[in-house]
């Protein structure tokens, strides 16, 4: 196969800030977690959690739904309590341009 073989729907390269963290909860669950900062997501963060290989697009607002850090993660409602804890200090508001 060759590259011409591929249909692209979307094909771009930017600079991007990436925060990498590794921090133990209260409850003792351990997080290695990479937060990328990029203009691709209306201003919301692309967090990956380095151990389970799992990751989400999420904002502050994200963090108030419920089931979302337990689904997104796989982690039970005790570890998703704690880091979402974690993750409003670290996540801000969406912020949509035009």
């Amino acid at each position: 196969m060759h590259l011409k073989d591929y249909d692209f729907l979307s094909d771009s390269t930017e600079m991007t800030s990436t925060r990498f963290v590794t921090f133990i909860t209260p409850g003792l669950h351990r997080f290695d977690l990479a937060i990328v900062t990029t203009s691709r997501f209306y201003g919301k963060k692309l967090v990956i959690d380095m151990q389970s290989g799992r990751s989400g697009v999420l904002a502050a607002d994200d963090l108030e739904e419920d089931g979302v850090i337990e689904s997104v993660f796989r982690v039970d409602e005790e570890a998703a309590a704690e880091l979402s804890a974690f993750l409003h200090l670290v996540l801000g508001d969406v912020h949509f341009t035009d």
